[in-house]
C-alpha cells in the first residue's frame, strides 16, 4: 500500500469518512480486551550507531506521545490499545503503538487514514509562524498486509534550543491489527533504512 500526498479536497473527506467508520462503530467501544499483540523489545531498536535504548514495560492506551497524531481531529478507540516509549539519555526517543480492531476492513481504514494524517503534517506546521516543515515518503516495507515509512523535517527559526528536528512515522497492518511505529530526535539525519527494519520488525512480531 503506498503512502499519499498532503490531504487536500476530496482527499481530506475520504479520511474523514475512513476514521469516523473506524471509530464509531459499537464493536470499538463494547468489545473486551484482546490478548496483546507482540511488541517490539529494547533489543530490537538497533540504529548501528552504538547508542543504547531503555524503556517502561508496554502499557495499555495510546501514551502521551502523538507528535502529528495530535493534530488529528478523531476519536481513537478505548480498548484493544497499547503503547511502549522508548529513549536515549541524549537525543533521540521512539514510541509503538498498536491496535487491534474488529474486522481487517477498519483496520485497514485506520492504517490508510493514519498515512494520509502524517502526510499532510508539514502542511498544518508550515501553518504556524516561524516554522519550516519538509515531509518525506520513505517508500514500503514488504511485510504482511504492508507498512509504509513517512518523515518530516522541521525547523523553529524561534527556538533558542534545538531548532532543528526529524522525524520517521511508520505505519503496518497485519489482518485487524495496525502498528504505529515513531522516532523523533533532534540530532542528527534520520535513520531511514535501519527503521524500515525495525518496522519489519514491528509486523512481524504482532503475530
Amino acid at each position: 500500500m503506498g503512502v499519499r500526498g498532503g490531504m487536500h479536497g476530496s482527499a481530506a473527506v475520504a479520511a474523514a469518512a475512513a476514521l469516523a467508520f473506524v471509530t464509531s462503530g459499537p464493536a470499538v467501544g463494547a468489545e473486551q480486551w484482546r490478548p496483546r499483540p507482540g511488541t517490539l523489545y529494547i533489543s530490537d531498536i538497533r540504529l548501528g550507531d552504538g547508542v543504547g535504548w531503555s524503556a517502561p514495560p508496554v502499557q495499555r492506551g495510546w501514551g502521551s506521545r502523538y507528535n502529528c497524531l495530535a493534530d488529528w481531529t478523531w476519536r481513537p478507540p478505548e480498548v484493544n490499545v497499547w503503547h511502549r516509549q522508548f529513549s536515549t539519555a541524549e537525543t533521540a526517543s521512539a514510541e509503538q503503538k498498536v491496535v487491534v480492531f474488529a474486522t481487517e476492513a477498519e483496520a485497514a481504514a485506520f492504517a490508510d487514514a493514519a498515512r494520509q494524517n502524517y502526510a499532510d503534517c508539514p502542511r498544518r506546521r508550515n501553518e504556524r509562524p516561524d516554522m519550516t516543515a519538509t515531509g518525506y515518503d520513505h517508500g514500503v516495507v514488504n511485510v504482511e498486509e504492508g507498512a509504509t515509512l513517512q518523515g518530516m523535517h522541521t525547523v523553529d527559526t524561534d527556538a533558542q534550543e534545538r531548532p532543528d528536528f526529524n522525524y520517521l512515522w511508520g505505519v503496518g497492518r497485519d489482518g485487524d491489527t495496525v502498528t504505529l511505529a515513531e522516532w523523533s530526535s533532534y540530532w542528527g539525519a534520520p535513520p531511514v533504512e535501519a527503521w524500515k527494519n525495525i518496522l519489519r520488525t514491528a509486523v512481524n512480531k504482532l503475530y
